[in-house]
């Protein structure tokens, strides 16, 4: 069962890397390989025999359209993201619970920011660096207690992780801190008796207060 829901994950980050990518343009199965390659390579292995499957299950739900033909060993295929894909993507990209948190997402979640809500960017962000700190608090006990059980290069090796996580804990605030300044700037332009009214704004972090 935990390789089922493992195997599920991987679908739905590649599902959200190839409509966020086709949000931007149509693209020849071939240019979608090289983009998908140059995104989720950066995070994890991107299978490009994982691909087609995926396009297909796509086509059958309505979420994307292919117009052309296969020609020769390059397809002439063109994949275009329909009004259907674009809601779905959209359902997508608001999702912040913990699976958006973890490692096999976050970086493709990041990856589409541009097209996503204030407010879900701010969770997604809070949410990954609480992760986080949970992490470094592990590794730091692990470090503790077997510090005089193992050699220097494998203390060097842990010593190397807790490093590589401190750094993106930092990375996080710096990014959160930046989205709490735009969020008040956007506050402070807010016209007087919009404000007043107590009407939602859309996209606004500070009513939220960040939280998920």
């Amino acid at each position: 069962m935990a390789e089922a829901a493992k195997r599920s994950g991987r679908a739905g980050v590649l599902e959200l890397a190839v409509l966020g990518l086709l949000h931007e343009s149509p693209m020849h199965g071939y240019e979608l390989r090289k983009r998908l390659n140059a995104m989720l390579g950066t995070f994890r292995a991107f299978s490009y025999g994982s691909l087609y499957p995926c396009l297909k299950e796509m086509l059958a739900a309505g979420h994307v359209s292919a117009d052309g033909e296969e020609s020769g060993a390059r397809s002439r295929i063109v994949y275009k993201l329909t009004a259907d894909g674009k809601e779905h993507l959209q359902n997508l990209l608001a999702e912040a619970g913990p699976s958006s948190w973890e490692d096999e997402n976050f970086g493709v979640h990041f990856a589409f920011f541009s097209q996503t809500d204030a407010a879900v960017r701010m969770r997604i962000l809070e949410g990954r660096r609480s992760r986080l700190e949970e992490r470094l608090d592990h590794v730091k006990t692990s470090l503790s207690r077997t510090r005089e059980r193992v050699d220097s290069y494998t203390q060097e090796l842990q010593r190397h992780g807790l490093e590589s996580v401190e750094r993106e804990v930092r990375w996080l605030t710096e990014l959160i801190e930046t989205e709490r300044a735009g969020a008040n700037e956007e506050s402070d332009n807010i016209p007087d008796d919009v404000a007043s009214s107590g009407r939602n704004i859309p996209g606004d972090v500070a009513s939220s207060g960040g939280k998920a």
